[in-house]
């Protein structure tokens, strides 16, 4: 038996053979050509066949409502008929003379190098986009099978990386679990994997040698077992069968109360990306929705979504939701989440440049849309608006002077509209040093403690040199919580956590007796969150909230 550590993304146990999942080693093998016209031909021909490919996975990721793979696929398919790409690759074939398929994973790898010091994720976003595209594009030129792709029983995926496309094109019903030696956390292929629900691991000493071993995988402890023996493997095979009964007991609690012991009520919300999410949240029984984020509207497409659309998809999750609130975040884009169409330039630092609210400050016109179709969606529901990266007063009265704008607009067309609760996003020390300013200004504070715990610790979230350092409980983070909750409620105000911490059940129970009002976690998270709520006991000094 061997045994390896890794860093749990994902959490669960899986029990199975280990697939080794690869890139084939014939990718791009170099030859000569004497017909360029012919060669090119054949590239134009690939690529139509990639489009289709990728036009269909889109489509069918949609009918699923799952944007962020219908994003991921249009991204792709802009690429390809993009004419930089082509021209690079059309012109390494006119002058070198060498065939397509080596082309192509030449200028990949030129790419690669070229910007590999880079720690920009909207560079290495679109790196990852030339290598999914490159390798799609070389299966179909050199005629290579995508047999790595099918499944044909269960089993533990295990590859030195996966990109997400990788990720789509799997057959999720025979994953067990994955298994990768690079990766992060908080990479767009790990929030792709965490959806599936299976257990799983990065920063693990993969090899090829694995392939067809049983393995068990203890995405608890971060370790995996191969070959483990006879004792072992009924030792978790007997921790597989209480997990599925506490998935019983959990799956019980959809329709319960969020009540401590002793009789505190608390708000129990989801936090969703897309329409898919919605429905997940209302299957784990979620009391509303506290984070709608509202960026899959404005991602993978070539221009800015019209009022329209934007009333439509908000109207669709008010009416879903009946009397239940919706908190939509309105547009945060920038940093790692941008598309050409926005003209954002590229910045050296963009966790703290242009994006959230400042963008939105700065195009008044496509903020005034979305804000139009929130107000308009109101209508039809019980709607809360709150507002990302606020770091000042000023900027509240800048949103608040456009909101009464939008309401006159409204009122002159007679569309009908509701006024509704407003609120911030409070991701940054600034925020927390303002809590009480702030909360004079809104109705709630709902705090982001992903963007707050790496500016408060001035460390980059994703990156893997500070795994081991970047510490998501450390104590300044929980005063600003504590400190946050106490001037909301001094202030009139209710608080919630809509950041990872608040799926953390470890820090659930200290989160109620700081007085929380509401907790809004990942659909998958409701339940657990729940029965942690049930179990607590706040006892005195409970400062309610309003």
């Amino acid at each position: 038996m061997e045994v390896y550590e890794g860093l749990a993304i994902a959490q669960g146990i899986a029990v199975g053979k280990i697939r080794y999942h690869q890139m084939p080693e014939r990718l791009g093998y170099p030859h000569a050509i004497s017909d360029v016209r012919q060669e090119l031909a054949r590239y134009q021909n690939a690529k139509k066949q990639a489009v289709a490919e990728l036009t269909a996975l889109a489509e069918e990721a949609a009918a699923k409502g799952d944007m962020q793979e219908a994003a991921l696929c249009k991204r792709q398919t802009a690429l390809l008929e993009g004419a930089g790409f082509s021209r690079a690759i059309e012109s390494l074939v006119g002058t070198e003379k060498v065939n397509v398929s080596y082309a192509l994973v030449t200028t990949r790898d030129e790419l690669a190098a070229t910007f590999s010091s880079l720690e920009d994720e909207v560079v290495t976003a679109r790196i990852r986009d030339v290598r999914a595209v490159t390798e799609r594009l070389t299966y179909i030129l050199d005629g290579l099978s995508r047999e790595r792709y099918r499944l044909k029983e269960p089993v533990i995926i295990a590859a030195e990386n996966m990109s997400p496309s990788d990720v789509i094109e799997l057959d999720k019903s025979k994953v067990l679990g994955f298994l990768t030696q690079g990766g992060s956390s908080l990479s767009h292929t790990s929030i792709l994997v965490k959806a599936i629900n299976v257990p799983s691991l990065i920063c693990v000493s993969v090899q090829q040698q694995w392939e067809g071993r049983l393995c068990i995988v203890d995405g608890y402890a971060g370790k995996i077992y191969l070959d483990p023996d006879a004792a072992l493997l009924v030792e978790y095979q007997k921790r597989q069968r209480e997990e599925q009964k506490e998935q019983a007991y959990l799956r019980s609690l959809k329709d319960e109360e969020d009540i401590t012991a002793d009789g505190h009520r608390v708000r129990l919300y989801a936090n969703i990306g897309d329409l898919e999410d919605l429905d997940s949240a209302l299957e784990n029984g979620a009391g509303g929705i506290g984070l709608l984020r509202s960026e899959f509207q404005y991602l993978g497409r070539e221009n800015y979504p019209g009022e329209k659309e934007l009333f439509q998809t908000y109207k669709k999750v008010t009416q879903k939701m009946g009397d239940k609130l919706v908190v939509i975040r309105t547009l945060d884009i920038g940093s790692e989440k941008r598309e050409d169409y926005m003209g954002l330039s590229v910045e050296s630092n963009p966790a703290m440049g242009n994006r959230g609210i400042r963008f939105c400050l700065e195009r008044k016109e496509m903020f005034k849309e979305q804000l139009r179709a929130i107000y308009h969606a109101s209508a039809y529901g019980n709607l809360a608006v709150m507002y990302p990266m606020i770091t000042s007063v000023e900027e509240i009265r800048e949103i608040q002077e456009l909101v009464r704008e939008v309401k006159e607009e409204l009122r002159a067309q007679k569309i009908p509209y509701q006024d509704i609760q407003q609120g911030i996003v409070v991701e940054t020390p600034a925020a927390v040093m303002m809590a009480g300013e702030l909360a004079r200004e809104v109705d709630f504070l709902s705090m982001g403690t992903n963007d707050l715990t790496q500016y408060t610790l001035a460390m980059d979230r994703q990156n893997p040199h500070l795994k081991d350092r970047y510490r998501e409980h450390h104590p300044a983070i929980l005063k600003m919580v504590d400190i946050v909750i106490r001037e909301s409620h001094r202030e009139g105000c209710w608080a919630g956590i809509c950041g990872e911490l608040a799926a953390d059940t470890v820090l659930t129970g200290e989160f109620l007796r700081m007085g929380v009002d509401m907790l809004s976690v990942v659909p998958s998270c409701i339940l657990p969150v729940r029965k942690e709520i049930r179990e607590t006991v706040i006892g005195e000094g409970l400062v309610p909230g309003p």
